[in-house]
């Protein structure tokens, strides 16, 4: 990692921990708009964490895939909720058209925009909230200029989900395979919820004393927990390697090896911590519902092996 990207994680980090602690994070969550508006300018204007993937001439900072990964990596380990995810993604759509709107990305670019992108319209992520939407068919790309949101129910009360139909659309350019961006990033997000998990329940059975002994120290304990951290090192491989060579296979790669660990991990955690882990109360829960909402974003695990099976038979 270069130390430019170093440093942008640091400071998202830095931001995350002194406005997104766990009670911060569920009143956000609560909110009108389901996100902190007030942390989100902070992101734009301190971080540019929604100008990243867009070029300069457009008003962005020019960076890669790999920065806004970081950045969403970086949020999912507190499962804070933001609109970069679907505004990213709205970037990178408009910047496929043969005649990127400058005007569009300025304004998601500065976050005074929200962006979706829609592959099923019964869950878009932001959707109701949403100023520029596009969908992607995986052949073509369309905005839609009007459009009807209904708010969804989620079991993960940290990721916004709302219903759209459109009233008016217009044709946008080629999809250039967004679903397969937007798996990567999904995957870093997945990645950082996974590890903070895991050191959650790593400090809960050092702290959990039981016999006499925190119960960490128990053989059967200790193994269970350097499972679960080869399991999320190997996704993070896994996600890293899709992020730096980015294609329809290190894609789907990249969102079951994340799946996966995180699902595991999340469920290890509620056996780790006990009874405590299933009340509102515990922050374990959050973490449990979002590993298993994740997972069916963009399809679920069946169908991303489907689709590998079919590349390989």
């Amino acid at each position: 990692m270069t130390e430019e990207r170093e440093l942008l994680r640091d400071t998202v980090a830095a931001l995350v921990d002194k406005h997104a602690p766990p009670e911060a994070v569920r009143t956000a969550a609560a909110s009108e708009r389901g996100y902190d508006e007030a942390l989100w300018a902070m992101l734009c204007e301190q971080v540019g964490a929604a100008a990243l993937v867009v070029p300069e001439e457009f008003g962005g900072a020019g960076g890669e895939l790999a920065d806004a990964a970081v950045v969403l990596e970086e949020l999912g380990k507190a499962l804070v909720p933001t609109p970069l995810l679907g505004t990213t993604l709205a970037e990178l759509a408009l910047l496929a058209s043969a005649e990127p709107d400058p005007e569009l990305l300025s304004g998601l670019c500065e976050g005074a925009s929200i962006g979706a992108v829609v592959f099923d319209p019964g869950y878009v992520i932001n959707g109701d909230v949403a100023d520029v939407v596009i969908a992607a068919d995986g052949e073509k790309l369309t905005r839609w200029l009007s459009f009807t949101a209904s708010p969804r129910v989620p079991m993960d009360i940290t990721r916004r989900l709302a219903r759209l139909e459109p009233t008016e659309t217009a044709g946008l350019g080629t999809d250039p395979g967004l679903a397969d961006t937007a798996a990567i990033l999904l995957a870093a997000e997945q990645i950082g919820a996974a590890s903070r998990c895991l050191d959650l329940t790593v400090q809960y059975t050092k702290d959990r004393v039981q016999f006499g002994r925190p119960i960490g120290s128990f053989q059967a304990l200790k193994h269970r927990m350097a499972d679960l951290y080869v399991a999320v090192q190997s996704a993070r491989a896994v996600v890293g390697a899709a992020v730096a060579g980015p294609s329809a296979t290190s894609a789907t790669l990249a969102r079951l090896a994340a799946s996966e660990a995180f699902s595991k991990v999340a469920a290890e955690a509620v056996q780790l911590h006990g009874g405590i882990a299933i009340t509102w109360e515990s922050d374990i829960q959050l973490y449990f519902k979002r590993a298993h909402g994740s997972a069916q974003l963009l399809g679920p695990p069946r169908e991303q092996l489907r689709r590998l099976e079919s590349e390989v038979f």
